[in-house]
């Protein structure tokens, strides 16, 4: 079976089920597996090279706003390679193409290939897209196996979060220019941790927030998890955020400890990674119950 990938997430759940070697092209943001880098790119982002954090996001409210694509399909490698199975979302027109482009593209290519659309909003709903994806792709035996995998893992940190008797108050960013809180599989990460998520809600999307609404929040630590940024790349707004008078006065009230995390890689990809994203916020948190994983790199300390 051929099979295209239109996200990062579901290259790495195709990978995850031990399809790499029928996984033919990819969107332009898939970069993990290593192994995928150098397949055939199916998509193209309109978004600029090179902008700020605040550019970005006025370009995406824009464009949204005059219900503009964000993102371009390549059609010619897409009806070159005669894919039997397209894997997309319809979760989010800032993370990939929508649905509907797909479903527009569909009538333009040879056969009729099966579209399976992810739309998972937290962590039980990602353990499902593993069974539909492999149901889809004939291998559903490896995904029965792949999912309780991910599932031990999640509860190995679950119940040694029961343990914690006072939790912290945690806050995960996403954007800092402006504020985005954390939404959908984020709060829930942050329990499972051994936190008590105190800014954004559980299976909803990432909301613009003010200044003040953080700091009523009385965070005790920020994680700092940019959608669509590496660490280093982050950096370049995390030092404008602690030195901006809002951070300056949530920590004379709370004296809020930041850590800085791969948002890109761990936290805003809805896929196999998230499980990975909690074992890293769990040792952060408490490193005395949850130690980390072998292969993980620890959140970076910012403000101890």
């Amino acid at each position: 079976m051929k099979i295209v990938s239109l996200l990062p997430s579901a290259t790495e759940l195709v990978c995850g089920l031990g399809l790499r070697d029928q996984l033919v092209g990819v969107s332009h943001e898939c970069d993990y597996p290593p192994s995928v880098v150098g397949l055939p790119i199916l998509t193209s982002s309109r978004i600029p090279e090179g902008l700020d954090s605040g550019e970005i996001d006025r370009l995406v409210t824009d464009q949204l706003k005059n219900d503009e694509a964000l993102y371009d399909l390549v059609m010619t490698p897409l009806i070159e390679l005669e894919p039997q199975l397209i894997v997309t979302q319809a979760l989010c027109d800032v993370c990939a193409v929508s649905g509907n482009d797909v479903a527009k593209a569909i009538g333009r290519l040879p056969g009729d290939p099966q579209v399976v659309n992810l739309e998972p909003i937290c962590l039980g709903d990602v353990l499902d897209t593993i069974n539909l994806l492999a149901k889809a792709a004939n291998c559903e035996e490896s995904g029965h196996r792949y999912r309780a995998e991910l599932q031990a893992r999640i509860d190995t940190v679950a119940e040694r979060s029961q343990t914690i008797g006072d939790k912290p108050r945690v806050a995960l960013l996403d954007w800092l220019e402006p504020l985005f809180d954390g939404g959908h599989w984020s709060p829930e990460i942050i329990d499972l941790a051994g936190g008590e998520p105190c800014f954004g809600a559980k299976q909803e999307p990432s909301q613009r927030r003010e200044w003040d609404q953080l700091i009523a929040a009385r965070p005790d630590y920020i994680f700092i998890a940019l959608c669509g940024f590496n660490v280093q790349r982050s950096m370049q707004d995390v030092e404008a955020f602690i030195a901006c008078d809002g951070f300056i006065e949530l920590q004379a009230a709370a004296n809020t400890k930041v850590f800085l995390v791969d948002g890109n890689a761990y936290f805003s990809r809805p896929g196999p990674r998230l499980v990975d994203a909690l074992e890293i916020m769990a040792n952060a948190l408490h490193p005395s119950i949850h130690s980390l994983p072998a292969g993980l790199p620890a959140a970076i300390k910012i403000i101890e």
